[in-house]
């Protein structure tokens, strides 16, 4: 048929056509000779090699990434298009980046015009900012330049034979190709600068420089080759004098004398620095600035590409650190745990180890480095000797020699009056010069501090009996009456203290460890106490958290306790993850069923928490967990102390209906309180920490919690009687969302503290329930069918903008961080990012296609969460997600991989609350609040006459309430079994005879006879041998403290119906009861912030 068709198609031809037709077949004839040719056939040959290439590296995409990245190396090789000129690597992961030259005469550096007049005060720093970021740049660039041309370029000379050129290219990894990058940005900044005054725009400029994969990448390879680069540098200095040499020279012949090491370490240094100035850029840019979103954008990429390659630099080091102590041991099982795939560096430091005598002397110190490895703790010692000629060019690394190495859940931490250790079959063994040494208990700081103590109390013993023999005599002594003995007492009790807060202070940065060693004669175990001094209480306080939650790491429900979906294949590190804590029943004894609905933090700074029991407890204060509905008409609040490692059940708090949301109100301080008041007017009364809740019946509760007691201080009610379902507080005002859809607003009067029950104005903002209110600095956002409304807090003026497209979909959730807003839908699956001040989305994430572990159907977001950059999202299905989210005052884009937590409930996940708290400052006090050493320095006593301005000045730290007069209090009573020191230090000055001083006698002169006040403070070791009481109020408002570091401990809770393991076979899968509302608790480590 298809013959048929032609030839009458070919009759149908106009009569030249057949001419044509015998012209193409000459032609091809003469072709087919042409391509016979060896040239041809050449080319031929190099294009079917081209097509088996791609071939190889399409078919490369369904195998490994190694695979992948061989076949594109592969082809950059073969391919000859592909090719650079000049290779700056050693050829096997050369991805060819483009040569770009910088000519001054074609590109001059970037250089502002001089300053116009009329410009505002922002405008003005504004241009200082950006002339900080040009000179930066190009400093930044000379140094590139310098390490080029100074060093690479002479060191690959043919006639230069001091190192191996393929050695030189190694040291110098993608320094050549950092450098043409920025060049491309100096080109970009000049033309920007050039145009300052006409657009005062940089934001898109970084934006469009450093978000693209090449700089990661570029950065990345510098950064794990780094190490390696300086080992190379300083195997090469001990093997090659000619190599150390030129480094000499170099750095003796450069204007500021830096070495080689202080200029490889600036591209490390680069990101971090480009921060700080856009932060400052941003601080100065106002609100309606085209500049203000590409600066947050800028920022946000920035942060994300630094967080990557710390992670990157991590990772780094702690191969390297694994590898110096894999080569420095012998021990088989420790060998096979450091050349594991799975083993992880969670924690090493340089830390100091104590050896005491029989006396409780010092007689050996000794630095160690210690590492925490997985589930081991390892013990080395340090060798950093080296050439003194090389330290000062290049880090020597250190040499390790292991000294012991324990297994963790063996290992315990022995803190002050912790003597519970010794088991009925152990014994605790003292490191010490004679290891058979046995101390009946643990001592309390260190052993000498501890028998000056006792030596002490014994000394006050018998002076206050002296003191009461003497108040029976008969006559009157000028040197022997019931004053000076009364003074010696006073004396002795501040000698008492001092030497308890030096034995705190030592406290706080010496780490005791007990140890396995091996059983004794008869069998028993025997555990050796290990001391260790550590930099700071910080240190200290970093070691007691992670030991405890690396313990915590090996339980079962942790070790595969999320899914990372990783893009480069490497695991994270062991506590960058949420650990789950504990699992707590809630609402368990009701005989109906309650639904879960709300919960909250209440801080509560406890003094009762010691050292190290306030590093391993979950965020101080108390947890407020609501609930109703079900088969009642009643709501229940349960209480949860947070003041242990787990949270437990403290107060029920019954109420007349269903508990539906919950808002923690936080107590203002004095001065602003003062503030908001008239000068004439009362000052509100101290009333603990304010909690509303908001009830089904439409009534809002505001209870007022001191620790576990609670009292409602007012009751409010809106006039359409319509469930709260949230609430929220903004400056004088109170934000509660209706069912109805209207917003009922609260005012607090002048200089009050509860809001007027007759102050109640309703807002209507549509006819669907407000499901969220979200404070954002003065603004109050309410969320209404698809709508947003902005609220403003001083004029109560509102925007409105639309969430979403479809009207059915109804905003239920909002989050804030930086300059974004997360919101979640009543319907679908996915979440939208709005900007805090255009008001546009930005972003949009299908939480569906994040995770495995969502079955098909109706999957919807049930909670939503943001804390410590992480964005938790709990869904209809039980499942919880994370998203790295930036944490600066940039954009919480969402760029990495999701997270799934395969500790699930078995229903919706209900809420999702965060809880924080930091650390009280004077834990990471280190000087004595006596200050000591300045008091002796000064030549001042600190005993019976005292001295006038210490005690001026320790009397602004008191508080009145914790003075007594010293008459009140009897002398004859029975002495309590803690020291209560509480009263006026009397002086005796006009008395012959000497003063009993807590300095020695030469730094005393004499004291002022005025009588003062001396600060009293109470220290007490409790039933608990866990728990260290002291009883100092902190002043508010001081501010050295607020310029102290702050140590944050963090956890996040999440409510809902029952629990199950996800993520595992059919078999190993579990679930308990699906009806049981269950709370999981998951704890960070802490973080040091300033």
């Amino acid at each position: 048929m298809l013959c048929l068709c032609l030839l009458m198609f070919n009759c149908q031809l106009p009569a030249d056509v057949p001419g044509l037709k015998d012209l193409c077949a000459v032609t091809r004839r003469e072709l087919a000779l042409c391509i016979s040719m060896p040239l041809f056939a050449h080319i031929r040959q190099t294009c079917d090699t081209k097509v088996v290439l791609v071939t190889s590296a399409v078919s490369a995409r369904n195998g490994t990434k190694e695979g992948l990245g061989r076949r594109k190396l592969a082809m950059i090789r073969k391919v000859s298009f592909l090719q650079r000129k000049d290779s700056t690597g050693d050829g096997k992961d050369d991805a060819g980046y483009i040569d770009v030259f910088l000519c001054e005469v074609k590109h001059p550096p970037p250089q502002l015009c001089p300053m116009p007049e009329g410009l505002s005060s922002q405008q003005v720093v504004r241009r200082l900012i950006l002339r900080s970021i040009v000179q930066s740049e190009s400093s930044y660039l000379d140094s590139l330049k310098r390490i080029l041309q100074e060093y690479q370029k002479p060191l690959l000379e043919t006639q230069s034979v001091i190192l191996n050129p393929k050695k030189v290219r190694q040291i110098f990894h993608r320094l050549h190709e950092i450098y043409q990058c920025h060049c491309m940005f100096q080109i970009a900044l000049a033309s920007r600068v050039a145009e300052w005054d006409q657009s005062e725009k940089i934001g898109d400029l970084f934006v469009a420089s450093f978000s693209k994969s090449m700089v990661l990448n570029l950065y990345s390879d510098y950064i794990n080759n780094f190490t390696s680069a300086m080992a190379l540098i300083k195997k090469a200095c001990l093997s090659k004098p000619a190599f150390l040499d030129f480094l000499k020279r170099k750095q003796a012949s450069s204007p500021d004398r830096i070495t080689l090491y202080g200029l490889m370490v600036k591209p490390i240094q680069r990101f971090p620095q480009f921060i700080l100035l856009l932060q400052d850029m941003l601080k100065n840019t106002p609100r309606s600035h085209s500049d203000r979103l590409p600066l947050q954008l800028a920022l946000t990429e920035l942060e994300t590409l630094a967080e990557k390659l710390n992670e990157q630099k991590r990772l780094a080091d702690q191969e390297a650190e694994i590898q110096h102590l894999a080569h420095s041991t012998g021990e088989r099982n420790l060998n096979k745990l450091l050349n594991s795939e799975q083993r992880q560096l969670i924690h090493c430091e340089l830390l100091t180890e104590i050896v005491f005598g029989d006396k409780g002397q010092v007689i050996k110190s000794k630095e160690r480095k210690v590492f925490l490895i997985n589930d081991t703790l390892i013990c080395a010692n340090v060798n950093l000797k080296g050439p003194p000629d090389i330290n000062t060019l290049v880090p020597v690394g250190p040499k390790y020699t292991v000294k012991w190495s324990a297994s963790l859940l063996q290992t315990q931490v022995v803190e002050v009056g912790q003597d519970s250790l010794q088991g009925k079959d152990g014994v605790i063994t003292a490191r010490c010069h004679k290891a058979t040494a046995v101390f009946s208990k643990v001592l309390l700081g260190p052993p000498r501090l501890y028998q000056e103590l006792e030596e002490l109390q014994h000394d006050l013993a018998v002076v206050e009996e002296v003191s009461l023999l003497v108040g029976t005599l008969h006559g009157i002594y000028q040197n022997l009456n019931t004053t000076v003995s009364q003074d010696w007492c006073l004396a002795l009790q501040r000698l008492i203290r001092l030497k308890e807060e030096e034995i705190q202070n030592a406290n706080k940065c010496r780490l005791r460890l007990s140890v396995p060693g091996k059983p004794d004669k008869s069998g028993r175990p025997v555990s050796i106490m290990v001391v260790f001094n550590t930099p700071n209480p910080f240190s200290k306080i970093s070691w007691v958290n992670r030991l405890h939650l690396a313990k915590i790491a090996q339980r079962k429900e942790n070790t595969s306790g999320w899914e990372c979906a990783e893009e480069d294949g490497k695991t994270k590190a062991l506590l960058s993850c949420p650990l789950l804590t504990c699992k707590l029943s809630v609402f368990s004894s009701r005989t109906h069923t309650l639904k879960l609905e709300a919960a909250l933090h209440s801080p509560s700074q406890s003094r009762l928490l010691g050292f190290c029991t306030a590093s391993t407890s979950l965020p101080q204060g108390y947890l407020w967990v609501a609930g109703g509905g079900g088969n009642s008409n009643h709501g229940q609040v349960e209480i949860f102390s947070l003041n242990r490692a787990s949270a437990r059940l403290v107060k029920t708090l019954p109420l007349r209906a269903p508990v539906l949301c919950l808002e923690y109100v936080k107590e203002p301080c004095p001065s602003t309180v003062l503030q908001e008041g008239t000068e004439k007017g009362p000052r509100a009364a101290k009333t603990g920490n304010i909690i509303c809740v908001g009830l089904q019946d439409g009534s809002i509760h505001v209870q007022s919690s001191v620790d576990t007691a609670v009292q409602c201080l007012l009751t409010l009610v809106n006039p359409d009687n319509c469930p709260v379902l949230c609430l929220k507080h903004l400056l004088s005002f109170l934000f509660a969302g209706l069912a109805n859809g209207k917003v009922a607003i609260y005012h607090r009067k002048t200089g009050e503290r509860l809001w007027d029950v007759d102050s109640c104005k309703l807002v209507s903002l549509g006819s669907k329930p407000v499901y969220c209110l979200l404070t954002l600095e003065d603004t109050m956002w309410a969320s209404c069918e698809n709508q947003v409304t902005v609220i403003q807090g001083d004029s109560l003026c509102m925007q409105s903008f639309e969430a979403h497209s479809d009207p059915d979909f109804h905003v239920s959730h909002m989050v804030h961080s930086g300059g974004g807003v997360w919101m979640a839908f009543t319907k679908g699956s996915s979440i939208h990012l709005f900007h805090t001040e255009t008001l546009q989305q930005l972003q949009e994430i299908n939480i569906s296609t994040r995770t495995n572990y969502l079955s098909p159907g109706h999957v919807c977001v049930s909670s939503l969460l943001i804390s410590q950059g992480m964005l938790w999202v709990g869904t209809s299905q039980g499942v919880i997600i994370t998203f790295s989210v930036p944490t600066l005052e940039g954009i919480p884009k969402i760029t990495g991989k999701a997270m799934t937590s395969l500790n699930a409930h078995c229903g919706a996940v209900d809420f999702l609350v965060s809880a924080s708290s930091t650390l009280a400052s004077d834990l990471l006090r280190r000087d004595s609040i006596f200050n000591i050493s300045k008091e002796s320095a000064n030549g001042e006593g600190g005993g019976g006459g005292g001295n006038v301005e210490g005690e001026r000045g320790e009397q602004k730290l008191e508080n009145s309430h914790h003075r007594e007069n010293l008459e009140t209090s009897p002398w004859k009573q029975d002495k309590p079994k803690h020291l209560l020191l509480q009263y006026h230090l009397h002086s005796t000055s006009q008395l012959p005879g000497k003063l009993l001083t807590a300095q020695p006698e030469q730094a005393n002169p004499r004291a002022s006879p005025d009588l003062q006040m001396e600060d009293g403070s109470i220290y007490e070791v409790n039933e608990d041998p866990d728990v260290w009481l002291r009883g100092r109020p902190l002043e508010l408002g001081k501010e050295g403290e607020a310029k102290r570091n702050k140590v944050t401990s963090t956890a996040i809770f999440s409510g809902g119906r029952g629990y199950r393991r996800i993520g595992l076979s059919a078999s190993e899968e579990t679930c308990s009861d699906s009806s049981e509302n269950t709370l999981l608790v998951w704890q960070l480590p802490l973080t040091l912030s300033q």
